[in-house]
């Protein structure tokens, strides 16, 4: 493999310089970590289900009209995506109450929401990632108002596409995690993206019937064996057949001659088609 120049690594993944101008290479990685980096593992196979999941719903998501960074799956552990600005901000979606909800406002885990909840918490490790209102985003400059308002359209969008999918897959979509990004024209023209992944990392996402848990809550909480979670959800969204699983452990070698995600909607795509409506002008 020819040496790469690698831009940033995080928890989860790698960004590399892409071999095409304006993208790069997104790695997926087998690490786990939970409580903004105290606990860590190396899970073999982690990376490329996640992979494997998120380009599945990234192409699902173009095909509705949701713009995202997304270009194409490069093989088992890569994508190729747009190079973006990255927006500091994380949208939370809340459907069911779980997690941080229960602890701050001392909801009963499961209870389903009188209606959906989106929460937003500045992407800043060393502060924790703290939760912020929509002043806080807009007073520090992370994002403007019309930026804003398309993160919060996408993301209700995105929850109403997701909810309908996992639903039919006998999956509760409990909350998730979007990031969304900038990218500029060669007009000056800006646009607001989807970035990052959407996969069980950042989902929870529970059996509709028994309510167990499918997701990173498995490796937070030491709930059952995390690639088993996450394979039951690649299976059921028809990804992965079951000869792939052999002994609990995903066989990597047999992923290997697996087809890529179809995704030719995201391969035509070119910047001028990542929204219908008039870009706005860089200001």
């Amino acid at each position: 493999m020819a040496r790469r120049t690698k831009l940033y690594e995080g928890k989860a993944k790698i960004i590399y310089e892409g071999s095409e101008s304006g993208t790069v290479i997104q790695y997926f990685k087998d690490d786990a970590t939970a409580f903004n980096g105290e606990k860590h593992d190396i899970i073999a196979g982690k990376g490329v289900l996640n992979n494997r999941i998120s380009s599945h719903i990234m192409t699902k998501l173009e095909a509705i009209g949701i713009p995202t960074h997304f270009i194409r799956q490069l093989n088992m552990r890569e994508q190729l995506v747009s190079s973006l600005e990255i927006i500091p901000i994380e949208l939370v979606v809340r459907n069911i109450a779980a997690g941080s909800l229960c602890k701050r406002l001392g909801l009963k885990e499961g209870e389903v929401l009188p209606k959906p909840l989106i929460e937003f918490y500045y992407k800043k490790d060393e502060l924790g990632d703290p939760l912020i209102g929509e002043d806080h985003i807009v007073t520090f400059g992370w994002a403007d108002h019309y930026e804003l308002e398309e993160m919060v359209s996408m993301a209700w969008r995105v929850n109403d596409y997701l909810n309908g999918m996992f639903s039919g897959i006998g999956l509760s979509l409990v909350d998730f995690k979007l990031e969304f990004g900038r990218i500029w024209g060669s007009h000056g023209e800006l646009y607001v993206v989807l970035a990052d992944e959407i996969s069980p990392d950042n989902c929870r996402l529970w059996d509709s019937n028994t309510g167990e848990k499918m997701d990173k809550d498995r490796f937070r909480h030491n709930l059952g064996d995390l690639i088993e979670g996450y394979q039951y959800i690649a299976k059921k969204l028809g990804l992965i057949p079951d000869d792939l699983v052999q002994g609990g452990n995903l066989n990597e070698e047999m992923m290997k001659n697996l087809d890529q995600i179809e995704n030719e909607l995201a391969e035509r795509r070119r910047l001028r088609d990542l929204k219908a409506k008039k870009p706005r002008s860089k200001v």
